[in-house]
């Protein structure tokens, strides 16, 4: 009994899978990165400066639109397509302000929660999620290392938490 396997591919991907990984993935990729990790300081700052989750909730939400927004045009302005071949700056800045805001937003409603302990453990619960999502994307779109990823974006959490964290102690004690 035979058993067939796929062949692997050792050589460059095709063009339309570049053109795929230029134009939506890495877009995408860049806005849920830089929304889950840009938006973690102001919500835990004022949580932990307030202990006040509605606070942080709308702290959180206002920073997340404010975020999308931004990379939107950010991207979407950065070049015309044309000479990269990166395809639609309407579509790509679209992509990455969506993916910001979305980024930023689900570690916010955490704090929809009124009790302050139990919406601090929620959000760093959700934030631990979407650090692995975010390895995991980068591991299944751009071959890199799951492990290398994760540590890679953990890195960058930590050290905006650990500010955060300062910021919000060093408020909340005035």
């Amino acid at each position: 009994m035979s058993t067939s396997t796929a062949p692997v591919r050792t050589g460059p991907a095709p063009a339309d899978a570049v053109s795929f990984l230029l134009t939506r993935v890495q877009p995408a990729l860049s806005g849920l990165m830089d929304g889950s990790l840009s938006t973690l300081a102001p919500i835990f700052a004022v949580a932990l400066a307030t202990h006040r989750p509605l606070t942080a909730f709308f702290t959180g939400v206002a920073t997340a639109l404010g975020a999308g927004v931004s990379m939107a045009f950010s991207e979407g302005l950065s070049d015309t397509g044309d000479l990269t071949g990166r395809g639609s700056p309407v579509l790509r800045g679209a992509i990455t302000g969506g993916g910001t805001f979305a980024g930023g937003i689900f570690h916010a409603l955490p704090f929809l929660i009124p009790g302050y302990g139990p919406a601090i453990v929620a959000a760093l619960a959700v934030v631990a999620g979407e650090l692995v999502i975010l390895a995991w994307l980068r591991h299944r779109f751009f071959r890199t290392s799951f492990a290398r990823s994760f540590l890679a974006i953990t890195v960058g959490g930590a050290v905006i938490a650990a500010l955060s964290s300062v910021l919000g102690i060093a408020a909340g004690s005035w």
